[in-house]
């Protein structure tokens, strides 16, 4: 897009909030969640592997390059070449905040998300209770948890806040946390059903959700690109951002008694995202804020991760490595960061990550563009690109401390556009924090 229309696009679309901000308020941002497995679960259910060869047509949402199979992108004067040794059967690198896609590999290719997938669980469900609500486990709500399912140790007729799941939900993964919730929710097929709804609304088309926690299951699949709406749709949210950044926390254990008095004993929870926390061989990232890993049978290893450096904020989402070797999903996700941050700015990109539909004109439905871009620069009424900017919120318990962004969807007079914050930085309290 040429100077003058970025101007005049950005010029249309501040006006626009000026003018209904006389009428209307913003809707307050909401949360959001996902959760991993540190290391690939025993048996998960019986969902055929996926074919080792992209297929030769896949969706064009965001872009028809992004439809393409093999790597996309432009390598003009002065961009870097793509890290070596990329094995991820799928991969995207994108700018959070603009929607830019950098560069993407088979990016709606169709695969088992694990449970990156509670990404979207959480940006289905995190808004619908406060964090204080307290809920009774019941037998029923721990019923149908898949076999060799992570779980963060969730007690039948113990309490728990809700606070307390989605921390579950988050550093440890737990199904078992997901279920809870979901029982809250009017139970799993409710969720399922709210989960793909939300998915449509995002324009995550290539997303089938048949279990709410990720687990294998015939059917269920996702796309990287997918994955990425996820999360970026998610980070609109504080509370999401401040579970998906946490590190560690305090979890509620059992309840007991001792010399007369009831106690509830409790244990520390760390987050399995690697990147986050570090491993054996594996520096914390600079810049990491979350968001959200898996490992199943039948997925392999998947992570979305967003990191900030020199004031650009940037999305990679990585789908089962072919190498197998420890960490190998972090390990290829920190060098598309390396490069995202080498390149953004300089490299063109090769297509967008999508508004929400409710937030597109009619003339602006996926391939309506003259491009064949969801969403794309022919009018000023949805755009991806961010217009305003906020300041820090605080973590969990003092150590989930995120994105500094209250970003939303603001309903206009004159139709509905979707401004993503433009200003997503990292309190100086998260580039602080001690490296495990």
């Amino acid at each position: 897009m040429s100077a003058p229309k970025k101007t005049a696009r950005r010029s249309l679309l501040v006006t626009s909030v000026a003018l209904s901000s006389l009428a209307l308020t913003a809707v307050p941002a909401l949360p959001a969640v996902a959760a991993p497995k540190p290391s690939p679960s025993p048996s998960e259910s019986p969902s055929p592997s996926p074919s080792a060869t992209p297929p030769a047509t896949m969706s064009s949402v965001g872009g028809a390059r992004l439809g393409q199979a093999g790597p996309q992108v432009d390598l003009a004067s002065g961009v870097p070449v793509l890290p070596k040794d990329l094995t991820a059967r799928s991969w995207i690198v994108a700018d959070a905040e603009s929607g830019d896609v950098l560069a993407a590999n088979n990016a709606h290719w169709r695969l088992p998300p694990a449970s990156t997938l509670k990404m979207l669980f959480a940006d289905t469900v995190l808004p619908k209770f406060p964090k204080t609500e307290k809920h009774k486990v019941l037998p029923s709500d721990l019923a149908g948890i898949g076999a060799g399912s992570s779980m963060v140790g969730i007690k039948e007729g113990e309490t728990y806040t809700v606070h307390d799941l989605w921390l579950g939900v988050f550093l440890r993964s737990g199904n078992d946390a997901v279920h809870v919730l979901s029982a809250m929710n009017d139970g799993v097929d409710t969720t399922v059903k709210e989960m793909n709804a939300h998915a449509e609304e995002l324009q995550a088309l290539d997303t089938h959700v048949v279990s709410p926690d990720g687990y294998d299951a015939p059917g269920q699949v996702s796309s990287a690109y997918d994955l990425t709406l996820f999360a970026r749709s998610g980070l609109q949210k504080k509370d999401f951002r401040e579970y998906s950044s946490t590190v560690r926390a305090k979890f509620p254990g059992k309840t007991s008694k001792k010399k007369g008095k009831t106690v509830r004993e409790s244990f520390e929870i760390q987050n399995t995202n690697r990147l986050l926390t570090g491993d054996s061989g594996l520096s914390v990232y600079p810049g990491i804020a979350g968001v959200k890993n898996g490992n199943t049978t039948n997925a392999g290893a998947t992570f979305t991760g967003v990191a900030e450096r020199g004031g650009k904020v940037l999305l990679v989402t990585i789908m089962n490595p072919a190498k197998d070797e420890h960490n190998e999903v972090y390990k290829e996700t920190a060098k598309l960061f390396d490069w995202g941050f080498k390149a953004a700015g300089k490299v063109r990109p090769v297509g967008e990550l999508v508004p929400p539909r409710s937030a597109v004109q009619p003339s602006a439905q996926p391939g309506s563009t003259p491009s064949g871009e969801a969403g794309g620069a022919g009018t000023g009424g949805a755009s991806s690109k961010p217009v305003a900017s906020s300041t820090a919120g605080t973590g969990s318990g003092g150590m989930g401390i995120a994105f500094a962004i209250t970003g939303g969807v603001l309903v206009l007079l004159a139709g509905a556009a979707f401004l993503v914050n433009r200003r997503w930085p990292l309190p100086d309290l998260v580039r602080r924090r001690p490296r495990p």
